[in-house]
């Protein structure tokens, strides 16, 4: 096998480091060694899962599985075989997975018993095998035989990762696995890894937040601490009690992170050996940014997409203070560039954000329509460069400051108006929880600005928050209206759904 064949990552760990912790899970840890083993268990068991031939090289498995240590398993269990892993979202309707199923034409549907009635439903509608995680474990210890690796190509389709859907009908974003060693490593360069280094995970893993850390644990070498999901006052006893040094999360959870902290007396200072939690998933409010920044809190910003698998451009731990609100410069091996209209823009001005290198999809699967519309190539420079509809600007020091995403990008009167800003201005209210922007047909401007806005303590009202916005946002910025709600609609990544509040706009619009 030669080295370019070289990606059963956690065989590899486990020939390195058998011994070292990989996977703790509800006070239980799995060395690599047994990690692996288990992994092999569930490749044999897909292997002779009843289907005739087995699952077997071009493949392809889905999976409807929570945060759990068989579902960490079955992610370097698939590849193994030659197939493609297709994780699917837990929050999805019956139709939904369905569609999703349809696009990708799995040979099987693979679930935990947590998830099996649904997975009944939606493989019986689909006519595809279903077969649980459980049964395909006997929880015996594998012989050393198993942790050979296997060879694994840099073009192998490793993943086919459904976007989030945030703007629309979602789109299976082809991964190999060249795209996730590539974005481990450059990860791995950036943050470095120490030796103490424990990551926490409790965002999906079925979203490429949750799986590229299963994946940089295994390339790296660092212990992954699962959580089933998120709870504010779990990670903040997990960094405290756990040996906790970097966790993932989106602003939302960041913010009732530090809000438990808060609660709790222990607002700061963090531990020393807590070196950062990365924060992304789109724009962060500089509010909270200042927060971190006030009571010391260690955040690295990041932007990245479902269709690089994961990171693009991230600040390296200590750089958040000296460059508040920016989200990084590139990572290893990838470029960026800000384009509009065609033509590159000058630091400063604001551009669609592309990105070319060695974590980019090839294309999205069975969709050459959307493929080519997401690439731009030109004379000028050479290959083919990902347009990832945000918007964003470079500023003097080649930092990528994120503003928005162009799809969410509202024109009133021929001004932009870019959504995260507002939202920010909204939550520096003190009476301000969460805030939502969008954009709203209108008959003289094109497009005006509405709020939807989740409000803690004694609720403002339009009134007040007009006032307020008013002394920081121009005419052509501030709401049309503000819309009180008790929630904001997101995806399991934490993401806003700005589809369905644009939906809710244009409906509460028609009655008034």
């Amino acid at each position: 096998m030669t080295e370019s064949d070289n990606h059963d990552w956690l065989a590899e760990r486990a020939l390195r480091s058998p011994d070292m912790p990989g996977l703790i899970f509800g006070g239980r840890t799995w060395t690599f060694a047994a990690l692996h083993a288990a992994a092999v268990e569930i490749a044999d068991g897909l292997r002779d899962a009843g289907v005739d031939p087995g699952i077997g090289s071009g493949d392809r498995v889905a999976l409807l599985a929570g945060n759990r240590p068989a579902t960490v398993q079955a992610i370097h269990a698939v590849p193994r075989l030659g197939a493609t892993l297709v994780p699917l979202n837990l929050r999805l309707t019956d139709d939904e997975l369905a569609f999703q199923i349809g696009v990708a034409s799995p040979r099987m549907l693979l679930a935990d018993a947590a998830n099996q009635e649904q997975a009944e439903r939606v493989a019986a509608e689909c006519r595809v095998p279903l077969r649980l995680l459980e049964d395909l474990q006997n929880g015996s210890d594998a012989s050393m035989d198993a942790v050979a690796p296997v060879s694994i190509a840099s073009d192998h389709l490793h993943t086919i990762m459904f976007t989030s859907g945030t703007t629309g009908q979602p789109k299976g974003a082809m991964l190999t696995a060249g795209n996730h060693l590539a974005s481990a490593v450059a990860s791995m360069l950036n943050l470095g890894v120490e030796r103490d280094d424990r990551w926490l995970c409790c965002v999906p893993l079925f979203h490429m937040a949750g799986l590229s850390i299963v994946i940089r644990s295994a390339v790296s070498g660092f212990p992954l601490l699962l959580h089933e999901g998120f709870d504010p006052n779990q990670v903040s006893a997990a960094i405290e009690d756990d040996g906790v040094t970097i966790v993932s999360l989106v602003p939302q959870m960041l913010q009732r992170l530090l809000e438990a902290r808060t609660k709790a007396n222990v607002d700061s200072p963090f531990p020393d050996a807590f070196r950062c939690a990365l924060t992304g998933g789109g724009p962060v409010p500089k509010p909270l940014l200042d927060r971190c920044a006030a009571i010391g809190a260690p955040v690295a910003q990041t932007y990245g997409l479902t269709e690089t698998a994961s990171q693009v451009v991230t600040l390296a731990p200590g750089e958040a203070l000296l460059h508040l609100g920016a989200a990084g410069k590139p990572l290893w091996g990838s470029r960026i560039r800000l384009r509009q209209d065609g033509a590159d823009v000058p630091a400063g001005e604001a551009g669609e954000i592309q990105v070319q290198g060695p974590t980019v999809m090839s294309g999205y699967f069975q969709n050459s329509e959307a493929t080519a519309a997401a690439f731009e190539q030109d004379a000028a420079t050479p290959g083919r460069w990902l347009r990832s509809g945000d918007i964003g600007y470079l500023d003097d020091d080649g930092y990528l400051h994120v503003l928005d995403r162009r799809t969410d990008l509202i024109i009133s009167g021929g001004e932009n108006v870019y959504p995260a800003e507002v939202e920010a201005v909204l939550l520096a209210h003190p009476d301000v929880a969460e805030a939502a922007v969008v954009g709203v047909p209108n008959a003289e401007w094109g497009e005006r600005p509405v709020a939807f806005v989740v409000v803690v303590g004694e609720a403002s009202d339009g009134e007040a928050l007009a006032a307020f916005v008013a002394r920081g946002l121009a005419g052509f910025k501030r709401p049309e209206r503000f819309v009180f709600v008790p929630t904001l609609p997101r995806t399991a990544a934490g993401k806003i759904q700005r589809h369905r509040l644009r939906e809710q706009a244009a409906e509460f619009g028609e009655r008034t």
